[in-house]
C-alpha cells in the first residue's frame, strides 16, 4: 500500500508556489506587491518560526531522519512532550514541516520544497539589501 503524501502540518492548503519563489523587485515591492503584502507577512512568519533554538533543534532532528513521531523527537531533546508538540505546531503552521496521522500517532518530516523556497526568498532579500547597500556610503561610527 502506498502511503498518502505528508501534508503541511497545521495547514491543509499547499503554499502558493508563486509566493515562495523569492523574486524581489527594486523599490518598495516584493514580487510586485506592497511591503505589507501577504508575501512579506508569510516570509516573516516563516522566519519567526525559525527564531527559537528549540525549533531549530527540532528541524535538525527531523533532518537526520526520514520521519519522526513526537516521542522520537522528545527523546532527542531536553524538552517535555507538550513543549515539543507546540514547537511542531508552530513549524507546521509556518509550512516548514509536513505531518501524517498514523493510527494514534502523527509522523513529521521536513518539507524540503518549502525549505528550499524559504532559502531562495532569504537569498533574494539579502541580494537586494547588499546590492542597495553597495550604492550607499558606509555609516561612520
Amino acid at each position: 500500500m502506498i502511503d498518502p503524501p505528508l501534508l503541511p502540518a497545521g495547514n491543509d492548503a499547499a503554499p502558493d508556489p508563486a509566493a515562495s519563489e523569492g523574486r524581489i523587485s527594486e523599490g518598495r515591492t516584493f514580487e510586485g506587491r506592497d511591503l505589507e503584502s501577504a508575501a512579506f507577512t508569510a516570509l516573516a512568519d516563516r522566519l519567526r518560526a525559525l527564531g527559537h533554538p528549540a525549533r531549530l533543534a527540532v528541524l535538525h532532528t527531523l533532518a537526520r531522519e526520514n520521519r519522526c513521531v513526537c516521542g522520537e523527537i522528545v527523546r532527542e531533546l531536553p524538552l517535555a512532550q507538550s513543549t515539543v508538540s507546540q514547537h511542531l505546531k508552530v513549524l507546521g503552521e509556518a509550512g516548514l514541516i509536513r505531518s501524517r496521522t498514523e493510527g494514534v500517532r502523527t509522523a513529521y518530516c521536513l518539507d524540503h520544497a518549502a525549505l528550499a523556497a524559504l532559502r531562495a526568498e532569504i537569498h533574494a532579500v539579502f541580494d537586494l539589501l547588499l546590492r542597495q547597500g553597495a550604492n550607499e556610503p558606509a555609516a561612520e561610527s
